[in-house]
């Protein structure tokens, strides 16, 4: 009966293992397809298309994978494509969200999302309502190792590609770039060989809003409803 029960956990978490898998993959793929639709299919002339497939790589997607993303994303294999969508809306306590979707049937998912926010004590906005109290700036993580450049020379480096602010933490750096200044810095960055652990554009908050423990529970319950939510990319809030 114990060998059973094992068995039984064993399934469970490589079902587990499996679904998250099959999660990211998917998210990968629509972001191999918007960067080929948006840039074409030669990673030599398309810098999104190169990092994307890179992403995909470092998660173990199979090639084949690559290649049928790829090839809708030209539209070499004619299925709907997904289109980069954005929603706004309010969580428990009044915190702002910005979720980040990709979708190839909007029909879907907008109504999706609404019920998500709906049922976890939320509610979801018009475009515009709270957009204003966040910047889009890109967000560049360097974990450090023996081969990073010091924080003066990476500093220096990246303040020269347009780069605005360097955070230095115990493992890792943070650049934070104006939204048009992400890829000169990953291109500076790639001259130099330095590998990043996360290159992306992400929403930054004007100001946090605090919550208390039982707010920030609830909070919690929605972010990760919304983030399990299979067209959902990203979900960013001003929460303290």
């Amino acid at each position: 009966m114990a060998g059973h029960s094992k068995w039984a956990n064993i399934k469970h978490r490589k079902a587990a293992v499996d679904k998250k898998r099959g999660k990211i993959w998917s998210r990968l793929a629509k972001n191999i397809i918007v960067a080929a639709r948006l840039g074409g299919g030669d990673v030599r002339a398309n810098n999104r298309l190169a990092d994307a497939i890179a992403e995909a790589r470092k998660e173990n997607m199979p090639a084949g994978n690559i290649d049928r993303a790829i090839k809708r994303g030209t539209g070499e294999l004619k299925e709907a494509d997904p289109e980069e969508l954005v929603y706004e809306g309010y969580g428990p306590g009044g915190v702002a969200i910005i979720v980040e979707a990709l979708t190839d049937n909007r029909k879907r998912t907008a109504p999706d999302i609404k019920h998500i926010f709906d049922k976890l004590g939320g509610n979801m906005g018009a475009t515009g309502s709270v957009m204003h109290s966040f910047d889009r700036k890109g967000i560049v993580v360097i974990e450090k190792t023996d081969e990073t450049p010091t924080e003066e020379e990476l500093l220096m480096l990246v303040a020269e590609a347009g780069a605005e602010d360097l955070q230095v933490g115990e493992d890792m750096y943070t650049i934070t770039t104006p939204a048009t200044e992400l890829e000169p810095v990953k291109k500076a960055l790639k001259e130099k060989n330095v590998e990043w652990l996360e290159a992306q554009l992400e929403y930054i908050p004007h100001a946090r809003t605090e919550v208390d423990g039982e707010t920030g529970e609830k909070l919690n319950k929605l972010v990760e409803a919304l983030e399990e939510y299979g067209d959902v990319q990203n979900v960013y809030t001003n929460a303290g």
